[in-house]
């Protein structure tokens, strides 16, 4: 079923049994953010709350909570979506046969957004009414929140320099609603690095014009998805969502606007980029940890818009997984025929979720430059790594470890753990590891050097198995004041505890220094390639994902890379086995996030048996 909005998506969801309304007042600071994750770890229902307190709008929470419903959703339109993709992927494949695209002809049709001009606003469902920012649900997440915030924002804008659907940009960049030293008429606009948005605010100063936008909440479920998606080079968010939606994109032109109307969204914020900066956040965000207070850039909104039966979608975010996770894997699962195309010479790529996504990206690439050659080196998976951090979201990786493919043929890069051991089983520690400093990093990433800066690391391995990988730790050297309470992560990973790290940005730590050189010369130096420094070892090693979580998200590569027999030869670090990683916390790190206890009782009270929230998680 196509859903031409949300409404029609609701009722869908709970003829079918996947949706449950809650019907007792909740509160939107911290309780709905609560209860949500606990319904997304659950695999639970899609939550419609019908009493908010202190908005009259219903809001709707794990909509798209698992894959399954995801796919429920998008049922009627997925075998279409993948037909266009696969054609984009291979054209030559589908001129051979050109049978085997029919399926993506409906898709093609859905691709094109209807659009038609309007005088009557009350013909367009999102303009037929209007009300204050301070009558929208003021949600907030998490306890150091800097005040509340839209978390499934929707915002369109155009290129002052190409207008039009084309050069548009539709994208999910956070919106705070009131808080810090915003106006009654302002909100904030977070927009990460390396996002489309930056571009058009680019050419709008240029010409010393604001930039408007609309930041749209709720309408189709394929919106969604499309602002999250990293879509080919002039492939439009709108005609995504269209094909993905299996229906044309409803757009309004309406007189004296400067943008057109999605109409089928359930609210709509209709303003301008200024050249205003105001403090935006705290908040806690998809990392697991809050990205601070900064100056963005404030939108000054000229009328809030909302359709009569309008719902209003939430989710939350926090350390993976979280309902985004679902959203990258449907992503995945959708887009990965299409990777060879984008990055020549690359197989698959996977953005570790358990590592926050940014901080860690693996990928298979071939390694065919050299084929005369006895014994492969990594050459070729070189030049695809530069690819990969120069194009798109997969720039903001920050360890990017690349294999080659020929090695081992059935290794694939989801499969984190599998993945590592090869790495570690094959690497040169004095060839295979290369910096990239004083770069541009993850908004959200504090381990660098400053706001939106810091360093990456490119670790490639190519060739034979060089070293057998070790699961049980026999001896270790003695060990420098503060390092203790060594334990196995996995095949080849060790842990140790470290001492407190109080050092500032940028500086290394001459007890990590110390600790390299007591370990050159272990006996198991080889069977444990790779050593990490953290606060915790015992919850550091519980789990993979915890070990993933704490290395890559708490580690800078330039300040936080030690190792055995370090040294530069020709401008290039090297270092023997093992390789250490500093991933304590540092003074300058944002807070990890932790939920208010007093909120979770009451949660949990309300969820107990005999209560109105039983059963939703």
């Amino acid at each position: 079923m196509a859903h031409a909005n949300l409404a029609q998506c609701v009722r869908d969801l709970e003829a079918q049994g996947q949706l449950r309304r809650v019907d007792v007042e909740l509160d939107p600071d911290q309780e709905l953010g609560i209860i949500q994750r606990r319904a997304f770890q659950a695999k639970g229902p899609a939550l419609l709350f019908t009493r908010v307190r202190g908005t009259r709008f219903p809001m709707l929470a794990n909509l798209y909570g698992t894959r399954e419903r995801l796919r429920y959703i998008f049922r009627d339109s997925l075998r279409a979506v993948e037909a266009v993709l696969a054609a984009k992927a291979d054209p030559a494949a589908l001129l051979a046969r050109p049978w085997q695209g029919l399926p993506a002809l409906p898709g093609l049709w859905w691709m094109l957004p209807r659009a038609r001009r309007v005088r009557d606003t009350a013909r367009v469902p999102v303009l037929a009414g209007r009300c204050r920012l301070t009558d929208l649900p003021q949600l907030t997440c998490w306890p150091r929140d800097g005040g509340p915030f839209i978390t499934l924002p929707l915002v369109y804008s155009e290129d002052p320099a190409r207008p039009g659907l084309d050069a548009s940009n539709l994208g999910m960049y956070r919106v705070q609603l009131s808080g810090n030293a915003y106006a009654p008429d302002e909100v904030g606009l977070h927009y990460q690095i390396h996002r489309g948005i930056g571009v058009h605010h680019a050419h709008a100063l240029e010409r010393g014009n604001d930039l408007p936008v609309h930041i749209y909440v709720g309408g189709p479920p394929s919106l969604a998805v499309a602002a999250v998606m990293p879509l080919p080079e002039g492939l439009s968010e709108l005609r995504f969502a269209g094909l993905l939606g299996g229906r044309r994109m409803e757009l309004a032109r309406v007189s004296g606007m400067a943008l057109p109307v999605l109409a089928e969204a359930d609210f709509c914020i209709v303003g301008r980029i200024s050249r205003t900066l105001r403090p935006e956040g705290p908040f806690g965000d998809h990392l697991g940890y809050y990205s601070l207070a900064h100056d963005f850039p404030a939108v000054q909104v000229e009328a809030v818009y909302h359709r009569p039966d309008a719902i209003w979608p939430f989710t939350t975010v926090g350390r993976p997984p979280q309902e985004d996770t679902v959203f990258g894997d449907f992503i995945h699962e959708l887009t990965g025929p299409l990777i060879p195309q984008v990055f020549a010479g690359v197989r698959e790529v996977h953005a570790v979720d358990a590592a926050g996504v940014h901080p860690l990206l693996l990928a298979l690439g071939s390694e065919r430059y050299t084929p005369y050659e006895e014994v492969r080196r990594p050459r070729e998976i070189l030049t695809a790594a530069m690819h990969l951090l120069g194009t798109s979201q997969t720039a903001l990786a920050k360890y990017l470890l690349v294999a080659a493919h020929e090695d081992a043929p059935g290794l694939c890069a989801r499969d984190v753990g599998a993945f590592f051991r090869h790495m570690l089983e094959r690497t040169d520690f004095a060839r295979d590891l290369h910096f990239i400093t004083c770069t541009t990093n993850d908004t959200l990433d504090y381990t660098g050097s400053g706001l939106h800066e810091g360093s990456k690391l490119v670790w490639v391995a190519a060739g034979p198995k060089r070293r057998e990988l070790g699961t049980e730790l026999r001896s270790l050297p003695a060990l420098p004041d503060g390092f203790g309470d060594a334990r196995v992560a996995g095949p080849g990973m060790l842990v140790l505890r470290g001492p407190r790290h109080g050092l500032g940005r940028g500086e290394q730590d001459a007890r990590m220094e110390e600790l390299a050189r007591c370990l050159q010369g272990w006996e198991q130096a080889e069977a444990f390639p790779l050593l990490a420094v953290v606060d915790d070892s015992g919850f550091a090693t519980a789990s993979l994902d915890n070990f993933l979580w704490t290395v890559f998200t708490r580690s800078d590569p330039a300040t936080d890379s030690y190792g055995a027999d370090a040294r530069q030869v020709a401008k290039h670090w090297a270092c023997a086995a093992p390789l250490l990683l500093d991933a304590r916390l540092k003074p300058f790190h944002a807070p990890p996030l932790e939920e208010d206890a007093d909120v979770v009782r009451r949660v949990e009270a309300l969820a107990a048996p005999g209560g109105p929230l039983h059963g939703c998680f």
